[in-house]
């Protein structure tokens, strides 16, 4: 199965969403901030990126665009509580844009259709 790194700085959020991954078979590695995220992306070569936008110091858009920098093919799906991201410009260079939700339905559909695109 996949790699999936989830970027998330809420740590409840980030385990929530690693349980039900794990659950469905995918192996992931989690990160709390971006330069995080890099470091662990340059390590393992995830097959997918969950990615919060709103994180401490370097925020998801910054992070995805030096990700973007090392590799246009790896699929990355914007997660964020706020809907007024999607509107902009520098949000559509990921495969998805989901808004936060306790429900995963549509997390979990849309990784799932990334992943066999």
């Amino acid at each position: 199965m996949s790699k999936i790194l989830i970027v998330e700085d809420e740590e409840n959020i980030r385990l929530l969403y690693k349980e039900e991954l794990e659950d469905l078979g995918y192996e992931v590695i989690q990160a709390s901030d971006g330069r995080e995220a890099i470091k662990k992306y340059d390590l393992h070569q995830p097959g997918l990126i969950i990615l919060d936008i709103q994180l401490p110091g370097m925020d998801g858009i910054e992070t995805m665009n030096i990700i973007r920098e090392k590799s246009r093919d790896v699929p990355i799906i914007l997660c964020s509580a706020y809907g007024e991201y999607k509107q902009d410009m520098k949000t559509w260079a990921s495969e998805a844009y989901i808004i936060k939700s306790a429900d995963l339905k549509e997390l979990l559909a849309t990784v799932k259709k990334v992943l066999t695109a």
